[in-house]
């Protein structure tokens, strides 16, 4: 039985693999085809929903919105996740975990619950929804994520050639600058890079935070509820690989190992 089961197992692995991934490559293949319809047959390769999605009058303003969100969205929780992982780093073991549950609860929230409550804030403080609304919205639950990574890297960081710095007469800010962030960078890099991925593909927070104008993801939703068109797969197509290649690149820079 044992040995029965260890034969079908890398078979229902890459089942499982493939139902996973496999709405991914559809999307791709859909956006490629002349077919009105995303069904298969594919029909014939075409680009012709790609023309159509760069054409669509609201795309170009949605993909700057989206860039300079996530953008702004990975330069800030790099600053801010860094600072944070750094006094973390700095405290002892017990009182950091305990700051750091108190630092993930954005991100076990349901995303719909943690939408209504920062509208609900926002309302109550008079501040207008925009695209700076979105940023600290999206903030709230990357920064999380980019001081876990980053406080993961500094709790294995010799703080001795920091010290040396400071013996040899340098500030606290040039010895951050010449001595720890130079061995923290790529870890930096690819959390706020985690960052952008995240902030790029939410579509909850964005659709109740960002009051006019759209990004990709609420564009996307516009689309579907009015006419459905397989120019939306090319939109989804952008998407994923954008939030792969960002997934991707962050990993490396982190040197993740599972």
């Amino acid at each position: 039985m044992t040995r029965g089961f260890e034969k079908i197992l890398p078979f229902l692995v890459g089942c499982l693999v493939l139902f996973l991934i496999g709405p991914f490559f559809l999307v791709a293949l859909f956006s490629f085809s002349d077919n009105p319809l995303s069904t298969i047959p594919l029909g014939d390769l075409s680009l012709v929903w790609w023309r159509e999605m760069i054409d669509h009058p609201g795309f170009a303003s949605a993909l700057i919105n989206s860039l300079v969100i996530a953008i702004s969205v990975g330069i800030a929780s790099a600053i801010i996740g860094t600072m944070a992982a750094l006094a973390l780093a700095q405290m002892k073991p017990r009182a950091a975990t305990a700051i750091l549950a108190v630092l993930s609860l954005p991100m076990m929230m349901p995303p719909l619950v943690l939408a209504v409550a920062l509208l609900s804030y926002y309302h109550a403080i008079n501040l207008p929804l925009n695209l700076v609304s979105v940023i600290i919205s999206h903030l709230l639950f990357t920064l999380p994520f980019v001081v876990l990574v980053t406080y993961a890297r500094l709790a294995s960081f010799d703080f001795t050639a920091v010290e040396s710095a400071r013996d040899l007469g340098a500030t606290p800010l040039v010895a951050f600058f010449t001595v720890t962030l130079p061995m923290i960078r790529p870890t930096v890099i690819g959390a706020s890079l985690i960052a952008v991925a995240l902030s790029i593909d939410d579509f909850i927070i964005t659709f109740f935070t960002i009051g006019q104008g759209n990004t990709l993801p609420t564009m996307v939703w516009g689309m579907i509820r009015t006419q459905l068109t397989p120019s939306v797969n090319a939109i989804g197509t952008v998407l994923i690989v954008f939030s792969l290649c960002s997934s991707v690149i962050a990993l490396k820079l982190t040197r993740y190992r599972g």
